[in-house]
């Protein structure tokens, strides 16, 4: 049976099962804009080296599902059509094999030489998927570093072993490491035709995983390090004519934005810190190509549930003062995530889906986030991974499969289109009583509200409940709209897939992701 099938029956089974039940009214208040929406996107790291080189048809089935914004005959969307693609700008640790202290599968290789030459044959696998996303239409495209290349690091190498929470670079590097970015990004452009929109230096600098030794790339930073770490890739930049942008400051912990986490003071209090004028060592608010934003992973801050939304309030709060944006920029599933097992093993299933999606919720929501971005787009038995994938190899060839984790995140970024602005609802009961913040049920319902550069709206709507879920939306000017839904659920056939449409009155299934786009 088909899914369009299956989908008109469950809706002919809701109906019949929502006929007595009361109606929640959600009302878009079309005066009441909030944030605009820039992109939500994955990254390459660190699965894409190997992808890059897997067959032809592989790598196509992979770029379909994360970058298409096409639809098949019947209708449903090839892929998720993600708007911004993140490149792992590598540091050399591939080229030193099992000296570099570093696990094969998150090596990466370097452009630049020891000897100061570049060798632009490198990073193929990531650079044949920057390619595959250019090709389908992915607007935006940001590069981002672990650690600078090898050559310019104090212990040699792009791990930190361990050696402190100071930067893990030479004093007489800084300059040199940003030479190194600006020049591999203009390569990048002139070898593949991949102009990169922003550059993100230093990823985690806060992190306090990253000075204790952990095998992967990665260095802790100090935000005075940080700060003339960024000035001076300002500078390269614009030497070199790039109008690439510099995000900050990729912060591991929320709770480093805002104050001390896991660190010392030199670690925390970044919102203050970079976006404070009397902070004369660490200010970058006039800094040449600098964006007047702030990103930060959403890690270990989902859980409990009160603290994810209040903390995201005052991060809104915190960047509001400071006059300026926050992207979300890195997630997967971790430890403390326990509501859903943690992150082994892999999970196709809507558990995981339906935990993502409301963190989704509460970032674009509460801290009025501009950009969201999931961590790695594929990986192996751990929830790291849009994709699941699977090799006997050591990843030379292999096989993918989607999950509802990766459609789930669709339901937000293939109808999400860079430019919308985010608007609020106002939710009425079924006796006409109305709900505070009643579009935030973390155990039910949970929407929210976009309009397209288009004029077209859309609504997402969560139901993490195993209750049918009888619902309107409109308007607040009462302009009748006419909607096609989009669905994902513990149907198998529903990854993403049309469900019909409607006036604005519906149900939305036990354990769904809907997404309501104007037609």
């Amino acid at each position: 049976m088909k899914y369009g099938a299956l989908s008109a029956l469950l809706i002919a089974s809701i109906n019949m099962q929502a006929a007595q039940e009361g109606t929640t009214r959600y009302t878009i208040l079309t005066q009441s804009p909030e944030q605009h929406i820039q992109h939500f996107g994955a990254s390459d790291a660190w699965s894409m080296q190997f992808l890059g080189l897997w067959s032809e048809k592989q790598q196509e089935q992979i770029a379909d599902w994360l970058f298409s914004t096409e639809n098949d005959a019947l209708g449903k969307p090839k892929g998720i059509g993600l708007s911004i693609w993140r490149f792992n700008l590598g540091a050399g640790s591939e080229e030193q094999g099992e000296a570099s202290q570093i696990q094969p599968g998150t090596r990466t290789q370097c452009f630049l030489n020891a000897d100061g030459t570049y060798d632009w044959s490198k990073q193929a696998g990531q650079r044949k998927f920057l390619k595959l996303a250019k090709q389908r239409g992915v607007p935006y495209f940001l590069a981002f570093c672990n650690s600078a290349p090898v050559f310019y690091t104090k212990n040699g190498l792009a791990t930190n072993t361990g050696r402190g929470g100071t930067i893990n670079l030479k004093d007489d590097c800084y300059g040199k490491f940003g030479k190194f970015i600006a020049t591999s990004l203009k390569g990048i452009e002139e070898h593949d035709g991949i102009h990169f929109n922003y550059i993100s230096p230093i990823n985690e600098p806060d992190g306090h995983w990253n000075w204790t030794g952990p095998k992967q790339e990665g260095t802790p930073a100090t935000n005075r390090e940080f700060a003339k770490v960024a000035k001076e890739v300002s500078k390269a930049l614009v030497k070199n004519k790039l109008n690439t942008e510099i995000l900050i400051n990729e912060s591991s912990d929320y709770r480093c934005m805002l104050g001390t986490h896991m660190a010392d003071w030199q670690r925390g209090y970044e919102i203050n810190s970079f976006f404070t004028k009397d902070s004369t060592q660490t200010y970058l608010g006039k800094t040449k190509q600098l964006l007047p934003l702030i990103g930060a992973h959403s890690y270990w801050t989902n859980t409990p549930i009160p603290y994810m939304r209040e903390i995201r309030m005052k991060i809104r709060e915190a960047c509001k003062q400071k006059n300026i944006k926050f992207w979300q920029t890195e997630l997967c599933i971790m430890g403390n995530d326990e509501e859903i097992g943690g992150g082994t093993p892999y999970d196709f299933s809507m558990k995981t889906a339906l935990y993502v999606a409301r963190v989704i919720h509460h970032d674009l929501v509460y801290a009025n986030a501009e950009s969201w971005s999931w961590w790695r787009s594929a990986g192996g038995d751990y929830r790291d991974g849009l994709i699941r994938i699977y090799s006997k190899d050591g990843w030379k060839s292999g096989w993918a499969v989607d999950s509802k984790l990766m459609w789930a995140l669709g339901n937000y970024s293939r109808f999400i289109r860079p430019g919308a602005q985010r608007f609020d609802i106002a939710t009425t009961s079924a006796d006409g009583k109305q709900i505070e913040e009643g579009y935030n049920d973390p155990y039910g319902v949970m929407c929210s509200a976009y309009q397209n550069a288009d004029g077209k709206w859309v609504i997402v709507a969560i139901n993490y409940s195993e209750d049918v879920k009888p619902v309107n939306f409109q308007l607040d000017n009462h302009e009748q709209k006419n909607w096609q839904m989009y669905r994902t659920s513990d149907i198998s056939a529903e990854s993403l897939a049309p469900v019909g449409s409607c006036d604005g009155t519906t149900q939305l299934a036990p354990r769904s992701i809907t997404t309501f786009m104007q037609k």
